[in-house]
């Protein structure tokens, strides 16, 4: 269900594919709603380093063919510092993600029910 609300922390350009600027407006309202509740619920910002991608970005980026992110389930949120890295893991969690993936300098994570739902996993 999408809340009738305006986004709070988020615009939805800044999940557009890096190379084409395109996609925005395809990413799953519920998703950006959800991700926006936990950056407020982490009170420090998110950086999305990847919202939602087209099949030829998914490709050079080496992602996978059924990827979240070609469906606008899934964001790549930038974490320089483990602090941070601990904010962000304890809000996804608290506002109910159960797939995150944790990269040397990002989380992944996404709301693709139809993949095995797993607290987390490392890249």
């Amino acid at each position: 269900m999408v809340k009738p609300h305006p986004l709070i922390y988020f615009n939805l350009d800044e999940f557009a594919c890096p190379c084409c600027g395109s996609g925005a407006q395809l990413m799953n309202k519920d998703f950006v709603y959800k991700l926006d509740s936990a950056r407020g619920t982490a009170n420090i910002p998110f950086v999305v380093t990847s919202g939602w991608r087209c099949p030829v970005h998914n490709l050079r980026v080496g992602g996978s063919i059924d990827s979240a992110h070609l469906q606008g389930l899934a964001a790549d949120i930038e974490v320089t510092n483990a602090v941070d890295r601990w904010k962000i893991l304890r809000a996804l969690v608290y506002e109910g993600f159960t797939r995150i993936g944790i990269g040397p300098d990002f989380i992944h994570i996404d709301d693709d029910d139809s993949k095995p739902q797993r607290v987390a996993w490392l890249y």
